[in-house]
């Protein structure tokens, strides 16, 4: 990559000068842009150095700016989206100085979280919840009688806008009485490209500034002299839009559900969105103002490449090298990668495979195969409920599908995984990626709950493999005699294996394995961790402990004989996942044992029964108390007693 010699400028005494947004609003207007080029060289300082979601921050400065500068935060409330685009709106709500701590352990977190600031007014790590949330709190606004009036404000991407939950927020503003301003920051990028008719309906939506000027004021003028009132308006609104569709040829989606559009407007216009933003303040009714941006603004080497730059971990910012560039891509490969190698060499022998994803192609690696084989590969957009159900509908006429979504996100299709999947039996794969702690994405980006959630469903099968070579098998496996659905659930990050390119084995379902014999602890794990376990164990032998280690492999169902081993043989019994330990893996054990009517008692260790805030993987593991220490002195806890 050649150097883009860029010069980061490092006066912030504008920046310095603002503590909170009051401090702001108090400024001249004419130095608005000025903040934001401070901003944007705040924002690539920092995370050069600390990494965090840079191409989204940097196309919303402007946005930002212009909606702390308007309204009156954090009495009127600015409801984000994802929050991967909040850092200029965390800088600017007193949190500059410990911006340094981001995503860190007891910093500050990568999204809105309204435990962390009164600015933040809603939790924002999934997509697509913001005009939910910031319809209710118009709604409560109004049942208040909040004086003066509280403006609520959403700020969704145009990938967001996509899910169904927008939708649903977006139908029921329509009917509801309020004055909800919806945000659209229309970039044309989620973290991969954009996906589906309404993008497409986007890039080629225009409506004139010019004409939405007028119609406000010839709204305003009819309203003075008592010819329009609330109870008529949306009749002639109606009737308005119909008649700016005939003129035009081009029909609003906004407006056909009686929402007032305003835009597109140039989002990186910081007056004109200035401007705009108080012309429409005052307003009643549901409105939609539409910005145009562009992700990574500010930045060349993020312009160019934003999916590279959605999180590009360090980085030079005179240059643009990222660290990751210069790392030699050799083995270990992260678990999604050796995934995507395997979905393409499994496709190519069997043309009934199908892959699919939501808006994470390139986070799940099923690049891969979109690049192999694009007619046999869909990325569905965010739209978790869709893809399972999807997916359910391709299992349901004969092919093979693979459906890749992250631990987190599934939790959004869990009605779908019942209902459209399980019931039918139908022979979905459910590819779990980001199983377990995923560190400084923190609590909203953790897979805790998957093996719970999932061990709930009848007929659902669910694995987690210890290495990269199982995961391999299960891959392979899953599609020689496809009978209901199953759940192979791996990690974040890399693998421990240099040949991680085995030759494909068949994989009994239900059985699993023992890693090394013992005689005083028996240690029972599944996925990943069960590498950390054998390695405590095997230490332990030094210091005269027995320990002997089994890998289930699988959740659901478990394997009956080496749980009926392991009762025969221990009194000491410690059960391990990188999940929670509320109906996960250990709760499944258990509940083998008391159904069995032997009476052991087992340790669980896993995720505690609440909620994880960002920190390292490694920091996570020892707070959940499932790093090698906690293991090794749970242990000798065990046999102590």
């Amino acid at each position: 990559m050649e150097p883009n010699n860029i010069h980061i400028n490092r006066d912030y005494h504008l920046l310095e000068k603002i503590q909170t947004p009051d401090d702001l609003r108090i400024m001249s207007q004419e130095l608005l842009p000025e903040v934001c080029s401070e901003l944007r060289n705040f924002i690539i300082e920092s995370l050069s150095k600390n990494p965090g979601h840079f191409a989204s921050s940097m196309g919303a400065v402007e946005i930002t700016v212009a909606l702390h500068y308007v309204f009156n935060t954090p009495y009127d409330r600015i409801v984000w989206d994802v929050g991967h685009q909040a850092y200029s709106h965390k800088i600017l709500t007193g949190r500059r100085e410990r911006f340094a701590t981001n995503r860190t352990k007891g910093g500050l977190s990568g999204f809105p979280n309204p435990d962390e600031s009164e600015y933040d007014a809603f939790i924002a790590g999934h997509a697509s919840n913001s005009i939910s949330a910031a319809l209710g709190m118009a709604m409560a606004s109004t049942i208040n009688h909040d004086s003066p009036r509280r403006n609520i404000v959403a700020v969704i991407g145009d990938a967001s806008i996509s899910g169904g939950l927008a939708f649903e927020g977006l139908n029921n503003a329509s009917i509801n009485k309020n004055n909800l301003l919806i945000v659209l920051n229309d970039n044309d990028m989620a973290i991969d490209q954009n996906v589906g008719a309404l993008n497409e309906y986007m890039t080629h939506l225009n409506t004139s500034p010019r004409y939405n000027r007028l119609r406000f004021k010839a709204y305003m003028m009819l309203k003075n002299l008592g010819l329009i009132d609330e109870e008529n308006k949306s009749k002639i609104l109606r009737f308005n839009n119909s008649l700016k569709s005939l003129l035009t040829n081009q029909q609003n989606i906004f407006e056909g559900l009686n929402i007032r559009y305003f835009g597109p407007f140039d989002g990186h216009d910081v007056a004109g969105l200035v401007k705009v933003l108080r012309d429409i303040k005052d307003l009643e009714g549901p409105r939609i103002l539409h910005v145009r941006t562009r992700k990574g603004k500010g930045y060349t080497p993020a312009e160019k490449d934003p999916t590279t730059w959605h999180a590009p971990g360090k980085f030079d910012p005179e240059t643009g090298i990222t660290e990751a560039s210069k790392k030699p891509s050799v083995p270990p490969l992260k678990y999604q990668d050796v995934f995507g190698h395997t979905i393409v060499e499994l496709a190519e022998k069997n043309p009934k495979i199908v892959g699919i994803t939501a808006a994470m192609a390139s986070g799940t690696s099923l690049s891969m195969m979109i690049e192999r084989f694009p007619e046999r590969t869909f990325d569905v957009g965010i739209s978790e409920g869709h893809a399972v159900t999807f997916s359910a509908g391709l299992a349901k006429e004969g092919l093979i599908p693979y459906c890749c979504i992250y631990s987190t996100f599934l939790q959004r299709g869990f009605d779908q995984l019942i209902h459209d999947v399980a019931i039918q039996r139908l022979p979905v794969t459910f590819c779990i990626d980001r199983g377990g702690l995923v560190g400084e994405d923190g609590v909203t980006h953790n897979g805790a709950f998957d093996l719970a959630y999932l061990r709930l469903i009848p007929g659902m099968t669910i694995a987690a493999p210890i290495d990269e070579h199982d995961l391999r098998n299960l891959l392979f496996t899953a599609q020689l005699k496809p009978q209901g659905p199953l759940a192979i659930r791996y990690p974040r990050g890399k693998g421990n294996l240099t040949d991680w390119h085995n030759d494909f084995e068949e994989m009994p379902i239900g059985k699993g394995r023992k890693l090394k014999d013992g005689n005083d602890v028996a240690l029972l794990t599944v996925g990943p961790i069960g590498q950390n376990a054998l390695k405590v164990a095997t230490r332990l032998e030094t210091e005269g402990v027995s320990v002997a280690v089994y890998d289930m492999i699988f959740v659901k169902p478990l394997d009956a004989e080496i749980l009926t081993e392991v009762a025969a043989k221990f009194s000491h019994i410690i059960t391990i996942e990188d999940g929670t330990v509320v109906g996960g893996f250990g709760s499944a054990v258990v509940e083998w044992f008391n159904d069995n009517c032997l009476n052991k008692t087992v340790t669980r260790l896993g995720i505690p029964d609440r909620f994880i805030h960002q920190a390292t993987v490694a920091q996570q593991r020892e707070e959940c108390g499932i790093d090698d220490e906690s293991i090794k002195q749970a242990i000798f806890s065990r046999i102590k007693k």
